[in-house]
């Protein structure tokens, strides 16, 4: 180019430069994504009819998997409640703050050697998005403290939560304390926190929100509308109470769905849909696992592979389903903050990753290995009926082959391959979880050399923890 040449386009280049400076401040950023965070209580891997469910619909569970990207490798951190609810919380394997079983009395709790709440000055999403200018609420199960005699346990403000309305497992209002809400019928607790959420939201319109919805269904024991039960008559024995339960539990998600909708928030909204652990009971053949072995109390798949959705209407693909890539709870954290463009803790060692990748579509491998300490010692073993059991009563009495479901008590995962172990380094179990889900084949043996490296560093990581 010619030197005249190059100096007049110079001259048009600065003579527009004010009109485009003057259109970038036109233009305001993108705002925030809300976030809802709606996590159910004890439902099954195959409990959505999305996930195959044969016995009933889930129409509007299955709507959100329409909308959205469904996964089919996701894992929960424990396969009970309190430790897996704190890796969502937290981003962080659950031992790490010495939560390895349900939270219940004190002298439990001493039994199991693990604290009676989760320490505050643990990293929590809430707190983190409250940072960033999120209006924040927790309505539901919160079980990481308080219930039961342990009456001082921190409120949930501490962990950046600006309103809660709880369960008796927790601290502060909630449905179990008030008075307007005195004598909820079981099967109507799930459209109770709908609606106190669905308030919160209203209230914070003009900033973010990020509210957790944690119901108490699906746990048993499953109270049903009497109206939906007979709805279900021709069921298995059994049966007919749950299937009740889950329809009016998916019946209250669609309202939830519909009221993002008619408010013009849906757009904008990622919801997040999975389950704290697996089923109890899984039925017959482990229908509600989707056949996979465990259920609820086991480190097998069907104990801690649970459902996943995500929508955001625009960003995150409709109709998707991953099959590819492992998700975990740890990494809910750093993934939603990397979604709404706010940092995470910096001085949190977390063992998440973020997987915005995938959530927006793109299927990826993970970086690190998941592991999974449940329980400190023997009294991990089924601890919710170690104490209602008979005297001639044992827990493997209480549900067809719950001897093939009772897990050793430490897990890792790493690619396609899983390895459980005692903390003492019996009982190793591998399994290639990619080409066999259900844990038939166990190739601890001809698989040495993998079983050994794995059980190495799942062990090593037991014995770090506090």
């Amino acid at each position: 180019m010619k030197r005249r040449e190059f100096l007049k386009g110079c001259a048009l280049g600065a003579a527009a430069l004010p009109f485009v400076q003057s259109a970038a401040l036109a233009q305001s950023p993108p705002p925030r994504p809300n976030v809802i965070f709606f996590l159910t209580d004890d439902m099954g891997w195959g409990d959505p009819s999305c996930y195959g469910n044969p016995e009933m619909k889930t129409p509007n569970i299955d709507r959100l998997a329409a909308e959205g990207v469904r996964f089919t490798q996701f894992y929960a951190a424990s396969p009970i409640c309190s430790p897996s609810r704190v890796g969502f919380t937290t981003g962080m394997f659950p031992a790490r703050w010495r939560i390895t079983s349900y939270l219940q009395t004190r002298e439990g709790n001493r039994i199991d050697q693990q604290a009676d709440w989760l320490d505050p000055k643990a990293p929590t999403l809430a707190r983190t998005l409250q940072a960033a200018g999120y209006a924040t609420a927790h309505v539901g199960k919160w079980h990481m403290g308080g219930g039961r005699d342990v009456t001082d346990a921190p409120p949930l403000q501490e962990y950046g939560f600006q309103e809660s309305w709880s369960t008796w497992e927790g601290v502060g209002p909630g449905i179990d304390n008030d008075p307007a809400a005195k004598g909820t019928p079981r099967f109507r607790r799930t459209q109770k926190f709908v609606e106190k959420a669905m308030d919160f939201i209203r209230r914070a319109k003009g900033r973010p929100f990020y509210v957790n919805i944690w119901p108490n269904d699906v746990h048993d024991p499953h109270v049903a509308d009497p109206e939906l039960k007979s709805k279900y008559d021709a069921a298995p024995p059994g049966h007919q109470n749950f299937n009740a339960v889950l329809d009016e539990y998916d019946r209250q998600f669609g309202r939830l769905l519909e009221f993002l909708r008619a408010e013009g928030l849906a757009e904008n909204t990622i919801v997040v849909f999975s389950s704290d652990n697996g089923p109890n009971p899984p039925f017959q053949q482990h229908r509600r696992t989707g056949g996979l072995r465990g259920m609820k109390w086991s480190l097998y798949e069907g104990g801690i592979r649970m459902p996943l959705i995500v929508r955001w209407p625009g960003r995150v693909p409709a109709g998707k389903v991953d099959q590819r890539t492992v998700v975990a709870a740890v990494d809910l954290l750093p993934t939603i903050c990397s979604l709404a463009g706010v940092a995470p803790p910096a001085d949190a060692m977390l063992d998440g990753e973020d997987m915005s990748r995938a959530w927006l579509g793109q299927p990826c491998d993970r970086m690190r290995p998941l592991l999974w300490e449940y329980g400190r010692n023997e009294h991990f073993l089924y601890p919710s009926v170690r104490y209602s059991l008979g005297k001639n009563q044992k827990a493997d009495d209480l549900y067809p082959d719950v001897k093939n479901d009772r897990s050793p008590n430490v897990a890792i995962r790493e690619g396609k391959w899983k390895l459980l172990v005692g903390a003492d380094g019996s009982g190793r179990e591998l399994y290639d979880v990619a080409a066999d889900p259900k844990e038939t084949v166990n190739l601890a043996e001809k698989e040495a050399a993998v079983a050994g490296c794995l059980a190495d560093k799942a062990l090593a990581w037991r014995k770090s923890l506090p």
